[in-house]
């Protein structure tokens, strides 16, 4: 792809925009950044790039003088691909794509793109980990919170990248291929951004647009909708299950993880010896094995790689024990779905009752497929955020219900409302920008106040 002397505008000054600008003004592109934010507003990062490369800063609208000598347009996957900008180069046969596809044209060797609704982070890590114990040159990146385009100076072509890949993402792909593909299961997320659950499963298929017969594309036999997929890839389909047998695949039977191809199987895993907790991470499991048979990775090697990967922080993480009662952080889980394969790991898991963290922005999905385990095992909600008046009013006749006003007081109030045996579960099925930067923030926020709870706590026990 020639850069040099081309004329660049990047929209959205996040971490993704950055690395775009930064990628393209280092190699002899003009370059101009955009987001509507005011520039006091935007990440140092972002503000210092005109000192540093020479990139033009732009907050607000730009003016349509400066697009009209646009020929590149590199969209952040939080910039909804209908913007102006990027429909008015489009137009004038300009070129609109993503920072992953821009990384895509630089990199060397082997992809393994991951996606899906749910889990993508934690199959991502286990993926790279699975590769790097089994002595394959790998390394990690994408969605999971390194840009791609960092990772295009290190890497091979005797390695592997594996790149977590959201629907964001992979809108704004063009010649984007995969050697290896995962879609983990589609589920409704982000129903603010798309108008119809269909287009999001579309955006989601796209990982599969260009792959062909000497690919190979892994898919959630269980998920109805990557079910649907199998008869129209042109890529080797390996499936993947935690409810049947499969003739060809990989499966869970019992306790044990196995693999059959060709009339014969190997048991891979025993689910025992896991750390991850909850069928769904069965799951992870299942497809992370899949791409490590498929990149050729020892079987030997992976199972001893399962039986030592903890969980990804922020992923149904176990925080601490306070009185008998266990606090967990599932940060991460920003749809419903992900909050409800949280309520039936830990439901699985204990005989405790739950006391659950829901709240924040919403994303205009329902939260009636909690309802059946948030009357059975749901001691409490306590609701934070935009959202925890819609909560309340889909939920609240199922639970007693709580409003906290901050992080603090949500663990306090959980703490409060838990008995000995009980487990408090911060999952809040929504996203986390109208009270903090992303979920990770919220995350440690939530570990930071259950220390302070733990530390007061023994303070008050030894008198």
């Amino acid at each position: 792809m020639k850069v040099e002397g081309r004329k660049a505008l990047v929209l959205g000054a996040g971490r993704s925009g950055v690395a775009s600008a930064t990628f393209l003004a280092e190699r002899g592109a003009k370059v101009a950044l955009h987001d509507r934010k005011p520039l006091a507003e935007w990440p140092e990062k972002a503000r210092s790039l005109n000192d540093s490369h020479g990139v033009a800063t732009i907050d607000g609208d730009i003016p349509s003088m400066l697009l009209d000598q646009i020929d590149l347009v590199v969209i952040s996957p939080g910039v909804p691909t209908g913007v102006v900008p990027a429909r008015y180069v489009d137009r004038k046969d300009g070129e609109v794509i993503g920072e992953v596809e821009l990384a895509y044209r630089f990199l060397k060797g082997r992809l393994v793109g991951i996606t899906g609704s749910n889990g993508k982070t934690t199959t991502t890590s286990l993926v790279g980990e699975i590769l790097r114990n089994a002595g394959i040159e790998v390394q990690v990146g994408g969605n999971i919170g390194t840009p791609l385009l960092s990772l295009t100076g290190s890497s091979s072509q005797a390695g592997w990248t594996v790149a977590e890949l959201s629907s964001f993402q992979l809108e704004t792909i063009v010649d984007l291929r995969p050697n290896v593909g995962i879609c983990l299961n589609v589920t409704p997320n982000h129903m603010d951004r798309y108008e119809l659950f269909t287009d999001y499963a579309a955006a989601k298929h796209r990982l599969f647009r260009n792959q062909d017969s000497s690919d190979v594309a892994i898919l959630n036999a269980d998920d109805e909708i990557t079910s649907s997929w199998v008869k129209g890839l042109k890529a080797h389909t390996v499936l993947f299950s935690t409810v049947r047998e499969l003739d060809e695949g990989l499966f869970l039977r019992g306790e044990e993880l196995v693999s059959r191809s060709g009339g014969s199987e190997k048991v891979l895993a025993i689910r025992s010896e896991m750390k991850l907790r909850g069928v769904h991470n069965v799951q992870n499991v299942l497809a992370a094995m899949a791409a490590g048979l498929a990149c050729g990775a020892d079987p030997r090697s992976m199972r001893e790689t399962v039986r030592d990967f903890n969980a990804v922080e922020h992923r149904l993480e176990f925080v601490a024990t306070i009185a008998g009662v266990d606090f967990y952080n599932d940060s991460k889980a920003t749809s419903v779905d992900a909050t409800l394969k949280a309520l039936e790991a830990i439901a699985g898991d204990t005989e405790g009752n739950i006391v659950l963290i829901l709240g924040g922005l919403g994303k205009n999905a329902p939260y009636s497929p909690l309802a059946g385990l948030v009357q059975d095992r749901v001691r409490a909600l306590v609701l934070i955020g935009e959202d925890a008046p819609n909560i309340e009013e889909q939920l609240g006749e199922l639970s007693e219900c709580i409003e906290a006003g901050s992080m603090a007081e949500a663990v306090r109030i959980a703490f409060g409302s838990a008995e000995e045996g009980d487990t408090v579960l911060l999952a809040p099925a929504c996203a986390s920008f109208d009270m903090y930067s992303g979920f990770e923030e919220r995350g440690k926020d939530f570990k930071d106040e259950v220390a302070l709870l733990g530390s007061s706590t023994a303070e008050k026990a030894n008198g």
